[in-house]
């Protein structure tokens, strides 16, 4: 299958190597072990994995996708990111606006014919706007898993996080499946809330002129459990299959883009509104 003229599957394709751009090894990325922020991020998790259940996401899901928020630009929603600094990274801690031109120009110099693709890169996180609007980070950031059935040793902190779950008591919940059939597919599945499903929806509610890959991989690109180790396929259908490749690529850009050095924002946000302008125009409901 093509979209837009490229090929459904994009792992084939050459371009740089994303860690040479950093200089970080990939072994030295999402260290949950050791580290400066580690404090900080089991903190998040912690409160993650003990609040983020069935009822609660439902509750956000309801809350979240009228998109009656209020009205903002991409580029205002993306400003907006200046402030804030994203409790669950143990990468980086600098304000998240950088880290999606980081994204972005990866994919660049990669795809340099995908304009769109371009485009997820700058947008996959814009999502954690929510932060900004009130949610605790735990309801926004971080990996997102699915809630309703039994959570898989790959979550992070998955062994120390989620005593104090309700759902973890729940036998509705305690199967593989849950409440899910099997291979009913990710489009039924009840992820925990964040940015993810959030910008998702807000690109459904806009009608953003995007092909179904870019909405897909914003929707599922935190889902680590999934696309990193392997976790969760009895869930997964033909189509989840056959998109996981474009949640991998851009997941390559999003972890070893991430460096210190940051980008310089004022001589690329010409180029970036040009395709806010092509795909996700105007102000837009949130």
């Amino acid at each position: 299958m093509r979209v837009l003229g490229v090929e459904a599957d994009p792992t084939g394709e050459q371009g740089p190597e994303p860690a040479a751009v950093s200089g970080k090894a990939k072994s030295e990325y999402r260290n949950y072990k050791e580290g400066r922020l580690l404090a900080r991020v089991y903190n998040t998790y912690l409160l993650m994995h003990t609040h983020q259940t069935v009822d609660f996401v439902r509750q956000k899901n309801a809350q979240y996708g009228p998109c009656s928020l209020r009205k903002m630009s991409i580029m205002e929603a993306l400003d907006l990111l200046d402030d804030l600094v994203d409790e669950s990274d143990p990468d980086v801690d600098f304000p998240n606006s950088y880290h999606a031109y980081q994204t972005a120009e990866g994919i660049r110099r990669a795809h340099p014919d995908k304009d769109w693709f371009h485009l997820v890169g700058l947008l996959h996180d814009l999502g954690k706007v929510l932060a900004l609007f009130g949610e605790p980070q735990w309801a926004v950031v971080g990996d997102t898993f699915p809630v309703g059935c039994k959570v898989q040793p790959s979550v992070v902190f998955w062994d120390s996080t989620f005593h104090d779950n309700p759902d973890a008591r729940d036998p509705r919940y305690s199967t593989e499946c849950g409440m899910y059939q099997p291979r009913c597919g990710l489009e039924r599945v009840l992820m925990s809330w964040g940015h993810d499903e959030y910008m998702y929806q807000v690109m459904k509610f806009n009608k953003f002129s995007l092909p179904k890959e870019a909405f897909y991989m914003i929707r599922f690109h935190s889902f680590y459990p999934w696309h990193a180790h392997g976790d969760y396929l009895h869930l997964c259908n033909e189509e989840d299959l056959r998109l996981l490749p474009w949640v991998k690529e851009l997941n390559k850009f999003d972890l070893y883009t991430k460096q210190e050095e940051l980008p310089d924002v004022q001589h690329l946000r010409g180029y970036y509104q040009s395709l806010i302008d092509k795909y996700c125009p105007g102000q837009l409901c949130w």
